[in-house]
């Protein structure tokens, strides 16, 4: 008997089928289509060349953000390259009709935070952009991935793109997370135990009380790096958490429309039923606080645990890869972290820098002050997040603690702009990625929460955080 149970993802897909070519892939209709001023260049290029337009440009919004610089945006951008390809956004959003959130625009700031902070990311929309972390949209109930530069001017040219369908993968989270565990921790622990493969080929879709639990910006986060275990995506079936964040949005629908539009949205689940391709289960209570110790997302450890020797250690497979990556950050097996001073913090990113991971980070740095030691790059996401930070008094904190809150930008997660980490220092970071040289040539990545990154900030090294919080009371202001 066939099973006509279907998963989110299944229900999603099936509404977006323009054409099926026989023995080949699909032909997937595509609700918004995001670009920046990195990997569109190439694909506007492309139209010209062919003499075509953008086929739907309402469907297309463009913002500024791997680039360029995040402080003193008013001015003209210094570094050549970075300065061409912003123009060069310019010059193609101005010439096919692409609306384009620019700098100093309200609405600029990392892509994958202005979308869903405007309401352009709805529930079961397919959403892809020219990055890989596209998948952060899919907490919202959608299908959302990264593409090529390619694939990002077909899209440009006809709505659609040819996809095969991916295998799909369950991940239940459930319990009551220990306390300092945030939303980064849950998505570091997933891949510490699966590996930054384990997930190759699939999408994910998260469930279980654990995530029901999340606000919204902590299901973003963990969305966000379902690519950093190999997935093409990740989604959380939408809930009431979801409308309400949707309330209101700038880009969302008002009214009665928006009762309409959450009637279709309430049937976005998978059924009780619905068949996996894999599944795993977690439990909350597991998950402590966790910080990576190599040059993948997957080799992660509970920051008060040793790292593994090979042997004992679940996601390497290769022994002179793992004895690279150990020897690259300079770390050796057994070794622990508690203690390792550190000069470079960056909270900020697709990852981490909404305004609650900025709440976190200013919450435990009041009434404190930063290290001596400590170079630090807080970054919100967006404009509107910087403009809340202000209204909220948290760059008020930061300033008083001895930090600095700079301009929307992708910053210090990925060597593109100004925002860099110099070589041979450790930067604990609440990015996505601890790549080789990914925050500067020679760099050295620790990912973590924003709550770590705080703490590493107030005492220039990594700690234990109970002991940090026992003994560290706050001066008197």
């Amino acid at each position: 008997m066939i099973n006509k149970s279907k998963t989110l993802f299944d229900k999603i897909w099936k509404k977006h089928i323009v054409k099926k070519i026989e023995g080949g892939p699909e032909v997937l209709y595509i609700d918004k289509h995001f670009i920046h001023e990195v990997t569109s260049p190439q694909a506007f290029e492309g139209l010209s060349q062919r003499g075509i337009n953008v086929f739907r440009t309402s469907n297309t919004i463009a913002t500024a953000d791997h680039n360029v610089p995040t402080i003193n945006q008013h001015l003209p951008i210094k570094d050549k390259l970075s300065k061409i390809q912003v123009e060069t956004l310019r010059e193609n959003c101005s010439k096919f009709g692409v609306e384009l959130f620019d700098l100093e625009h309200k609405y600029q700031g990392i892509v994958h935070i202005i979308g869903p902070e405007l309401g352009i990311t709805k529930p079961g929309m397919t959403i892809v952009c020219g990055d890989s972390h596209t998948a952060t949209h899919g907490a919202f109930g959608s299908i959302a991935f990264g593409i090529g530069t390619s694939e990002v001017e077909m899209v440009l040219a006809s709505q659609c793109l040819m996809q095969n369908k991916p295998k799909q993968m369950r991940l239940n989270i459930n319990g009551t997370l220990n306390k300092y565990v945030t939303a980064k921790d849950i998505i570091l622990y997933i891949i510490s135990e699966i590996s930054s493969s384990g997930a190759t080929g699939h999408f994910i879709e998260y469930s279980g009380s654990t995530i029901d639990n999340l606000s919204m910006d902590e299901r973003m986060t963990i969305c966000n790096m379902s690519i950093e275990m190999g997935a093409r995506g990740g989604m959380i079936a939408p809930d009431e958490t979801t409308y309400s964040y949707m309330t209101e949005r700038v880009f969302a629908p008002k009214g009665d429309d928006f009762e309409k539009a959450k009637q279709n949205w309430t049937k976005l689940f998978s059924d009780s039923d619905a068949k996996f391709d894999k599944e795993y289960h977690f439990n909350a209570a597991d998950i402590k606080p966790m910080i990576t110790f190599g040059t993948n997302p997957g080799m992660g450890i509970n920051i008060n645990k040793t790292i593994p020797y090979f042997e004992n250690q679940k996601t390497e497979k290769n022994e002179n890869s793992y004895n690279k990556a150990l020897n690259y950050m300079g770390f050796k097996q057994g070794e622990s972290l508690i203690g390792k001073k550190i000069n470079y913090i960056f909270v900020g990113s697709c990852t981490n820098g909404r305004l609650a991971d900025l709440r976190i980070f200013s919450e435990i740095v009041k009434g404190r002050k930063k290290a001596e030691n400590i170079i630090a790059y807080i970054v919100p996401g967006s404009k509107k997040v910087e403009q809340q930070a202000k209204e909220e008094g948290i760059e008020d904190i930061l300033n008083k603690a001895g930090f600095e809150l700079r301009q929307p930008g992708c910053s210090a997660c990925l060597a593109m702009n100004d925002d860099k980490v110099p070589q041979g220092e450790y930067c604990v970071s609440t990015s996505n990625r601890n790549f080789e040289g990914r925050q500067g040539e020679g760099s050295k990545t620790i990912l973590a929460s924003p709550l770590i990154a705080a703490v590493t900030a107030i005492t220039g090294e990594i700690v234990d955080l109970d002991i940090f919080f026992i003994s560290r009371s706050r001066p008197s202001v």
